[in-house]
């Protein structure tokens, strides 16, 4: 008989925390992109996809409600395409919260795509603004040093 293998998830790392601080920051009702992400933390839109692709605290933490820059879901549970189940379920999350999609290429079903539409994705100074809220600091006093939020 062979036993089976417990993983212990490893705690996140500051970098990842501070992204969970601003990913959490995004209202229902509004996404934000991997760049407008990235562009607050100081890094790159893979490092912020990487970091959500271990979100430990999904939905707490609502991960689905960071798209691509080109308004396509992109992934979800390392999954992409508009008519896989995975990716589905994101759709959903998001429209149960308001967000509105239009479909693109609906003639063809392997390159169709749900596009979110441009009002609902939420710009880096309210993104910032919503952060400093939710962190109770200024908007001045969220800084990015050695891959953490720092308060001043």
């Amino acid at each position: 008989m062979v036993k089976a293998k417990i993983v212990k998830q490893r705690p996140p790392t500051a970098f990842e925390s501070s992204v969970y601080e601003i990913c959490s920051a995004i209202p229902a009702g509004k996404v934000a992109t991997y760049g407008i992400l990235s562009k607050i933390l100081k890094t790159s839109p893979r490092a912020v996809g990487q970091s959500l692709r271990r979100n430990p605290y999904a939905p707490i933490v609502p991960c689905h409600r960071v798209i691509a820059a080109d308004r396509s879901i992109g992934g979800f549970c390392g999954q992409t395409g508009c008519d896989n189940t995975i990716v589905q379920k994101k759709i959903r999350l998001l429209e149960d919260e308001g967000v509105a999609f239009e479909i693109m290429d609906l003639k063809s079903v392997e390159n169709r795509q749900a596009m979110v539409m441009e009002k609902c994705i939420i710009s880096i100074e309210e993104l910032e603004n919503s952060a400093a809220a939710l962190l109770k600091v200024s908007k001045e006093t969220i800084k990015v040093d050695n891959e953490k939020i720092v308060r001043c």
